[in-house]
């Protein structure tokens, strides 16, 4: 019996401590794969799998098959009940996710509210494309408990998580099957969708927080409104967080992972200065730790101001940029207030900046003739 490194370019084994491929040279990282090669009275068997405690387990398994059929003993392991897409759920994926997924909790409301009641007692290897389907179809006729279809984001939510359940299953050694979403076609979704106020509504929208008796809700909407942060950055905020003297705000863990620190406006700043709460954070919950959520209140204050009432609480982050974008600040100072990782993301606001692709196209004669070029004004951004 025997374990080795197996190089995935030429397909050869090495040894368990190689740091490079014998053969052609390639480097091994962390998620390198393993060969397990077991021979038992002139039979040879071979598997490739992916990580070492995994490829120990599947060489005694291997062995044991071996013994089993020479001695035509009867394998009790097969007889087990087949893996079902619930036991899957509780006792592998629910303890992982919890630690390793920030979106942990919208996963397990849609694994109760849609997955589990089509899914959960059927075994993997039963779950097949035409379920998925249907379970597509069924939420597409669906409405939610507000009365309204259900999203095509939602309905893909669904089925990436389907999808992921068995990813895992595969890579932890659990199921050996094919993943039945690879046959699904996935609903196309256009996350462009960017939300601004009219200068009405934003002023309506003041009016009612500084009469709002709540005053934390009002602070919390009032700080989003001038911070351009996300929901889940404000939650977690702490007072260590805020440095009223340098007009600085630290975002711990947030969605891209890197603790950043970014300005903050002095509107932004008095919206939390002079909040009289005593725990460690700013928007405490009721128990006063961290808050869970903020959808009630937003639902009561953006009724109350008469916003459009698909205007969510994430449009406030797009009305911050957008009404910078449109006053002329250039999209890569947009781009680090918002801590975007790419560039690519802040492009969708491009097109609230008219008056410099206007002022190209009025100066394009100018600067292709060679005519009045000290007078051409350049343009702002990465396009100088």
């Amino acid at each position: 019996m025997a374990i080795h490194v197996f190089c995935t370019t030429c397909k050869t084994s090495n040894a368990l401590d190689a740091v490079a491929c014998s053969k052609c040279g390639k480097k091994f990282s962390r998620g390198k794969k393993y060969r397990v090669c077991v021979s038992h009275k002139g039979e040879r068997v071979t598997r490739v799998v992916d990580n070492l405690t995994i490829a120990r387990g599947a060489e005694v398994d291997i062995k044991a098959d071996l013994q089993r059929k020479e001695f035509d003993i009867k394998d009790h392991k097969a007889e087990e009940k087949p893996l079902t897409l619930g036991e899957l759920w509780e006792k592998h994926y629910a303890p992982w996710a919890q630690e390793h997924k920030k979106s942990w909790n919208n996963d397990l409301h849609y694994y109760l509210k849609h997955i589990e009641p089509r899914f959960a007692k059927k075994p993997l290897e039963e779950i097949t494309a035409l379920d998925i389907e249907r379970m597509k179809l069924e939420l597409k006729k669906g409405l939610t408990s507000r009365g309204k279809p259900y999203s095509a984001q939602t309905i893909k939510h669904q089925i990436v998580i389907i999808r992921r359940l068995f990813n895992l299953a595969v890579k932890w050694g659990l199921y050996s099957g094919a993943n039945p979403v690879t046959a699904v076609q996935v609903p196309k979704v256009d996350n462009q969708k960017t939300e601004f106020l009219t200068d009405e509504e934003a002023d309506r929208l003041l009016k009612t927080l500084e009469e709002w008796p709540c005053r934390e809700s009002a602070a919390f909407v009032k700080f989003a409104m001038f911070s351009g942060l996300r929901r889940g950055e404000i939650i977690k905020l702490t007072w260590n967080d805020l440095d009223f003297e340098r007009g600085m705000v630290t975002l711990r863990d947030p969605k891209g992972g890197k603790t950043q620190t970014v300005p903050l406006s002095n509107e932004a700043l008095s919206a939390v200065r002079e909040l009289d709460i005593a725990g460690e954070h700013v928007f405490p919950g009721k128990s006063g730790g961290e808050r869970y959520d903020f959808k009630g209140p937003w639902q009561r204050i953006r009724k109350a101001a008469e916003l459009p009432e698909d205007f969510r609480f994430h449009g406030l982050r797009h009305h911050f940029a957008s009404t910078l974008v449109s006053n002329g600040v250039d999209l890569a100072v947009v781009k680090e207030l918002l801590t975007h990782k790419d560039m690519a993301t802040t492009q969708r606001y491009a097109h609230l900046a008219p008056d410099a692709v206007k002022r190209a196209a009025l100066r394009s004669g100018e600067l292709l003739t060679g005519k009045k070029k000290a007078d051409v004004i350049p343009l702002q951004g990465k396009g100088k």
